[in-house]
This record gives structure tokens, sequence and C-alpha cells, in this order.
């Protein structure tokens, strides 16, 4: 059953990623970037500030920059401890990857660490700001599934490895908010 799943994951990896077209190449390479979100975390930052205040903005501020780390970091342990090799590095793949970058990174890919880093930030500010922000969480949300299929795309992650990343993102970002409105309860409300 395990092998059967393999499969169908490289079956789908191969035909979404020869959906690719060099026209859509530089799109998907600056999805992909992460310095290309940088106006979008500072974006963030400032609905934070204006929502939270500065104390609280401080403290959302180690809260996600935890968040990262700690999503980032299980990704790491995950590619080392499970080592599924990247699809282009996959034996059984060679000729068949539109690699869109010149390498492909590491030589392990499972789970994405692009994928639960987007969807740990994008559902945290959701979780935090879609009371004051209506259609955040579905602007956010969009990024992340973006950036997400950006991996597959460029050829450097299954679908099974961005599933895996989004979901471990999504719960990592439920845990980080909890412990984020109980550090401000706890700490800040006598304030």
């Amino acid at each position: 059953m395990w092998q059967e799943l393999i499969q169908h994951d490289k079956d789908l990896f191969l035909f979404l990623n020869n959906l690719g077209t060099v026209q859509w190449d530089a799109f998907w390479l600056f999805i992909s970037n992460k310095f290309s979100a940088i106006p979008l975390y500072a974006a963030l930052l400032f609905l934070a500030f204006k929502t939270f205040g500065l104390k609280r903005t401080l403290v959302l501020l180690v809260a996600v920059a935890l968040l990262i780390v700690v999503t980032d970091q299980l990704g790491n342990f995950f590619k080392y401890g499970v080592q599924r090799l990247r699809p282009c590095h996959d034996p059984s793949l060679e000729g068949l990857v539109r690699l869109v970058k010149s390498s492909c990174g590491g030589k392990f890919g499972y789970f994405s660490a692009h994928a639960s880093n987007s969807f740990a930030v994008a559902f945290f500010f959701t979780l935090l700001l879609k009371h004051k922000y209506r259609y955040i969480g579905l602007f956010l949300i969009s990024w992340a599934l973006l950036v997400a299929y950006s991996r597959i795309y460029l050829g450097v992650h299954f679908p099974l490895d961005v599933l895996t990343g989004a979901l471990i993102g999504l719960f990592f970002s439920w845990l980080f908010s909890k412990l984020y409105i109980f550090a401000i309860e706890k700490y800040l409300d006598d304030i």
C-alpha cells in the first residue's frame, strides 16, 4: 500500500510539474523565493501593530520567529530522518522532471519547509486578524497555496511533501496562536 501511495504521488508530481511552461517560470520562481514575501510580511506587521499595539506586536514577532524556526527545523529533521529523495534526485524520474532552477536543493525533500512555513505564517495571522480583517484568511491561504504549488512546479518537491508541510504548518500555527493568546492574557493584560 505504501509503495502504491508513493507511485501515485510520483505520477501526480509528473502531471503537475509537466504543466509548466517557460512563460510562467519567472512567476513561479518569484512566488517560491522567500524574499519576495517581504512586502507581505511588512503589511502583516503593520496590520498587527494597528490591531494590537506595540507591546503585543513585539510578542507576536517573537511568536512568529519561533513558529518559523520550529516548522523549518522540523522540516530539516524529517528530511534527514525520512530521507525521501527530491524528484530531481530520484533515479526513477531521471529525464522526466521539468527542473526550472539551476539546482534543486538538498538531496532529500520530505517534507517541504516552504509549504510548512508559508502555511504556518498564513494561518497564524488568519487566526489572529480574521475578526478585524474579514478576507485576510482567503488572501493568506491563497498565497500559501501558491507557494506550496510552486515547489511542485519548480520540480523540487512531490505533492505529498507539500501536503505534509502544509498540514504541519497549520498545526503549529494553531498551537502558536494559542500560546500567543495565553502569553498576552497572562503577562500583558495587566499592564
